[in-house]
């Protein structure tokens, strides 16, 4: 059996892993699109043909897992997509999203491209590409033994990334050196949630790994205690909009992210604590995955379940507006007083986000507040560490405002998250392990720490690289 890396290796984005068993079946794990600057090259040549694949797993929908997908389709894939229900739901409303993006950015990439004298780009795909996606795709719950084919099965166990995340446990029977039929054990861990999610119920152990693959996002992060989120979260409320009467506005994911946001404002809003002013949920993707949400109350923790007995509705409150016209998005540009703009994406690198940035970085009144995992080469990541200038849309903006972390709202484990979550395993039956998603500096933290730990064998594969298992 082949174990591929054509993404997510030393790096952060385009997760896709090709493993090829001695009968020449093909199954990709993941599919996602490479984000940040200078990404374009990656997403145009997917690096195996795409024909040739047999089957897809997806662990989740965020873009850098499920991306590429209808590109996929496009070059000539066919086979079924397995994923949970959930994902399926989020997939449908997110590929699309993706792919007006694509459209709307091309064109101003290709623009750009034709004043520097440089070929022009083809779209990866459209949205005829996603609904051939969408057709393929067949819904697997947690937890049960999916059968393939003869050889072949997988489980999926909930990971509390984001609705409807899972990690992959794949079991190939194969012929060993004796000649007898042996099962080889592959784990995916897709991305890796925290323990107490504010939203989504604990990640679940997963049967024993022969191999197992996985992310290293945080691999050499401890999160910094939040005894209490709210309350931070109010802080910055009320020093931005009360003191200094100016804005907050907070890239975040359309899944997970902004409904644990909206969750965090409507309890606070329960209690009385939260200033009167008007809260903009602006982004269209970002409503459909709260209806998404709501519809799957099945992956909810004990905590939300009873505070939405009691409320009603953990995503509703006074003066919350939700946004998907884009002329009532370009209202808000005109709102003078103190608000909260919640908009996608969580990097800040498309969507409507980067136009609300680019009219108040320049206002020392106002807050960016970041709360989720940035790549370094987006522009959340250079407003993450710090950078004076930025540049947005190709023009350079000096950052004025306040810049917050809050990292209690991140959907990745730390190191020591994550080394729990792979407590279930016996270190010493696991004869590799391959880090992926992360960066290199980081994942050489994170490989010392597996290392004590007691797992042997932990490797940092490169893109292309192939292994024998």
């Amino acid at each position: 059996m082949e174990l591929q890396f054509y993404g997510a290796a030393r790096t952060v984005t385009g997760s896709k892993h090709l493993v090829t068993t001695e009968k020449g079946t093909k199954i990709l794990l993941d599919c996602g699109l490479f984000q940040g600057i200078d990404s374009e090259g990656l997403n145009q040549d997917l690096g195996f043909d795409a024909s040739s694949v047999n089957y897809l797993i997806l662990s989740h929908a965020h873009i850098d897992h499920s991306g590429l997908i209808p590109r996929l389709v496009r070059k000539g894939f066919s086979g079924p997509i397995y994923c949970t229900p959930a994902t399926a739901d989020l997939c449908e409303i997110m590929l699309l999203d993706s792919a007006r993006i694509q459209e709307r950015d091309l064109e101003r990439l290709n623009r750009r491209r034709l004043r520097q004298g440089r070929p022009l780009l083809e779209q990866l795909y459209d949205e005829r590409d996603v609904s051939a996606a969408l057709d393929l795709i067949q819904p697997v719950g947690y937890a049960q033994v999916f059968r393939i084919d003869d050889a072949i099965s997988f489980q999926f166990t909930d990971t509390a990334h984001i609705l409807g995340s899972a990690a992959v446990s794949l079991t190939i029977r194969e012929t060993g050196a004796d000649g007898k039929p042996v099962e080889k054990h592959l784990f995916f861990s897709g991305d890796i949630g925290r323990p107490y999610d504010k939203i989504l119920r604990m990640p679940a152990p997963f049967p024993q790994a022969d191999y197992i693959i996985c992310e290293s996002t945080y691999g050499d992060k401890l999160h910094e205690p939040e005894p209490d989120m709210r309350e931070h979260l109010l802080r910055i409320v009320e020093d931005t909009c009360v003191k200094r009467h100016g804005k907050i506005i907070i890239p975040a994911f359309a899944v997970d992210r902004t409904q644990e946001l909206i969750y965090a404002l409507d309890r606070l809003s329960h209690d009385g604590k939260l200033p009167v002013l008007p809260v903009f949920i602006d982004s269209p993707l970002s409503v459909k995955a709260t209806k998404v949400m709501q519809a799957h109350e099945e992956d909810f923790n004990p905590e939300i379940l009873d505070y939405i007995e009691k409320d009603g509705d953990a995503f509703d409150f006074p003066n919350l507006h939700y946004v998907s016209d884009v002329e009532d998005s370009k209202a808000i540009n005109n709102w003078q007083g103190p608000c909260i703009i919640i908009s996608s994406s969580g990097m800040a690198e498309a969507g409507r986000i980067k136009h609300h940035i680019k009219n108040n970085i320049g206002d020392a009144r106002n807050t960016i507040l970041l709360v989720g995992y940035a790549a370094p080469n987006t522009l959340g990541g250079a407003l993450k560490r710090g950078d004076w200038r930025v540049k947005i849309f190709g023009e350079t903006y000096d950052v004025k405002a306040k810049v917050e972390v809050m990292d209690s709202f991140s959907a990745h484990g730390d190191y020591q998250e994550m080394i729990q979550y792979l407590a279930c395993q016996n270190p010493a039956q696991v004869k590799k392990m391959f880090l992926v998603h992360g960066e290199y500096e980081r994942q050489l933290v994170f490989k010392n720490k597996l290392e004590a730990a007691g797992f042997r064998h932990v490797e940092i594969p490169d893109m292309l690289e192939s292994v024998e298992l």
